[in-house]
């Protein structure tokens, strides 16, 4: 509460109502936002209500301008050297922010995630805070210059959410369906399936969906070619690994789709220029951008450029295919309220032959705030690949990570009609169909969790508070023929999306209240006794208030010292039998020696056997440091 409110209560005598408008925290701004069941329940008894209810109206009628019109004009700009007016300016801001806090039960008049509030207040602060940039003064001093520095990267950040799962999962449908936005994201059948990583963010700029397409290098792709030559044309070990099999596949559909499929008969050089014609920034090592009006007319262009080529005819058309020599791509999207902080990142396929691709996630997963792993439902429970890229992932998600959610996604939830469970289900009525396949979801959330908590690797770095589980169907909450948009679940992954808009308004607010109350202080007018009596108290306090921090660090600081240096032990010990467990498996010939060596190598230390999951040796070798720490760190970073 501000003391524009405690006034008015004060002259409304109405002084009783203080202590409840604090607890609910109703500042300047709330206080004009209060409707008839907001002032009920803040004011049960009848008489004081009816007084509150009549001053206000008087109020409001009093000032012709808008709640925002009125609370700015009572405010002016801050400066270093009008301490009266900064402290007004400053005193509301505070209660602005405090405003601004996530709700709880004593805070339900708050502003709700996703409210049109929360791009009013960011824009009221932002401009607070460049008329504070203004008005500090030019002198060059420690603390002018300090506050410019803090003014100045006083910026938001974006939350990024990683959409992982195996090939034809559907997280290109499910992007298209939380976003609203049909057929952005081309969705494909057989081998049509996204290669490439795509970001998908808003467009600040202009109502044009725009595609930023950043290349690898020249030096990477002729890398890529010369790793076509140094796999022979059959294999005379019979025990040979099926990853050498993979890579050279994998090789010759990237040079497949860019030369066609006599790409090995071609007796030019591939690097020649007329082989990029069509895309002449690859050359120039610049990105490409593709400009368009409609989600419609960009998704044909990019598949060229995000998708390998399906053999049941998607690809006919084109003449040659780009995607092997793409980086990203990112999506700009037109009036998307969802994405004014979040990015959206469709990564390729766990499991896919790329090597680049099949590791792609785990280098990125630790910057995602929030993960989506993406099934399809009828067999979320079983499907291998999506509880692999949970358990190998799951230390960079949870203890060397900044994720703090993640979502268990099964998708095509309505697909379960046409199974052989569903007893022909289109003979009966629409409810009993949409009551099927309700009841077939809450099975398969039961399933997924029940199999969750038997992962004790991924619980030690993972609670079960930050993992939920979601069946949705993209198709039914586009189209609306079976199922209500709440029983797809869509909009409750939307919901989350503006939760983290939120949490990322909140933390701008915070920054630029610990800026202006920085000022405040600074500029208070006191005398320069008074001010080293202040501080002399204040160094006190921050003495003793560091003697209680620093035990607790020492104790903890020895505790992981003590784990790590167990771990380092083990790790002597055993990384020869790990080494061994690797190059040389056990009930095996060493006559695949030197092919599994050259594996490792060449794949940076990542190995596919061929029956069994794929190996990280590195990890491998780490593991005895990681687990050493891994309870240690869970308790000490809940």
């Amino acid at each position: 509460m501000d003391e524009f409110v405690l006034n008015k209560l004060t002259e409304w005598d109405l002084s009783q109502l203080i202590p409840t408008f604090k607890e609910h925290e109703i500042d300047t701004k709330s206080l004009y936002l209060l409707d008839d069941q907001d002032i009920a329940d803040l004011i049960p008894k009848m008489g004081p209500r009816s007084k509150f209810k009549m001053s206000l109206k008087l109020l409001k009628e009093q000032n012709t301008a808008n709640p925002e019109t009125v609370e700015s004009s009572a405010q002016v700009c801050p400066s270093t050297s009008d301490t009266s007016d900064k402290g007004k300016r400053e005193s509301d801001l505070q209660g602005e922010s405090s405003q601004c806090q996530p709700p709880n039960k004593k805070q339900r008049l708050a502003i709700k995630p996703g409210s049109d509030s929360d791009e009013k207040i960011l824009s009221d602060v932002k401009n607070i805070m460049e008329c504070v940039h203004l008005k500090i003064p030019h002198q060059d001093n420690k603390l002018n210059n300090f506050l410019r520095d803090k003014i100045k990267n006083l910026k938001m950040d974006k939350m990024v959410v990683g959409v992982f799962g195996r090939t034809g999962a559907g997280k290109s449908s499910l992007i298209n369906a939380v976003i609203g936005v049909k057929k952005l994201l081309p969705s494909g059948k057989c081998r049509a399936c996204t290669s490439v990583m795509i970001k998908v963010e808003a467009n600040k700029d202009n109502s044009k969906y725009e595609a930023n397409i950043e290349f690898i290098t020249k030096e990477e792709w002729k890398n890529e070619m010369r790793d076509s030559k140094d796999f022979p044309g059959d294999h005379a070990d019979q025990e040979s690994d099926q990853r050498d099999d993979d890579d050279r596949l994998d090789i010759d559909d990237k040079l497949s789709a860019l030369y066609g499929e006599d790409w090995e008969n071609k007796s030019d050089d591939l690097m020649n220029d007329k082989y990029f014609e069509e895309i002449p920034e690859f050359l120039l090592s610049k990105g490409k951008t593709l400009t368009v009006e409609t989600a419609k007319e960009l998704s044909p262009i990019l598949l060229r450029y995000t998708r390998s080529a399906s053999k049941d005819g998607d690809g006919e058309d084109a003449k040659r295919w780009y995607w092997p020599l793409v980086k990203c791509v990112t999506i700009k999207v037109p009036n998307q309220d969802l994405l004014k902080h979040v990015t959206l990142m469709d990564l390729p396929g766990n499991g896919d032959r790329n090597k680049s691709r099949d590791k792609m996630w785990k280098t990125l997963v630790g910057n995602c705030s929030t993960v989506w792993i993406v099934s399809e439902m009828n067999r979320a429970a079983s499907e291998q690949e999506a509880w692999e890229i949970l358990e190998t992932a799951s230390s960079f998600m949870g203890n060397a990570g900044q994720c703090q959610q993640i979502h268990f996604i099964g998708t095509k939830s309505d697909l379960i009609v046409d199974s052989e469970d569903s007893d022909d289900s289109e003979d009966h009525s629409a409810a009993d169909v949409r009551a099927f396949i309700l009841k077939t979801n809450d099975r398969a959330k039961k399933e997924v969790t029940k199999y969750f908590s038997k992962l004790n690797k991924v619980q030690k770095h993972i609670s079960d508070e930050s993992f939920k589980v979601f069946t949705v169907s993209s198709n039914e909450f586009l189209k609306k023929k079976r199922l209500d948009p709440d029983d797809t679940e869509i909009p409750k992954l939307q919901k989350c999306l503006q939760d983290l808009n939120h949490s990322e308004m909140l933390n701008y607010v915070s920054g630029a209240r610990g800026i202006l109350s920085l000022i405040q202080g600074a500029s208070r007018g006191e005398g320069d006794d008074i001010k080293t009596a202040v501080c002399k108290v204040l160094q006190q306090k921050m003495s003793d208030e560091l003697g209680k921090v620093k035990k607790p660090m020492e104790e903890t600081y020895q505790a992981f010292e003590k784990c790590l240096s167990e771990g380092v032990e083990e790790s002597k010990r055993s990384c020869e039998n790990i080494l061994k467990s690797v190059i040389y498996p056990p009930n095996k010939s060493g006559s695949g020696f030197h092919r599994t060596l050259k594996c490792i190598v060449q794949h940076d230390g990542n190995y596919k056997p061929k029956k069994g999951e794929q190996i990280n040796l590195n990890m491998k070798l780490a593991s005895c440091l990681t687990k050493s720490i891994d309870e240690e760190f869970k308790k000490t970073f809940p």
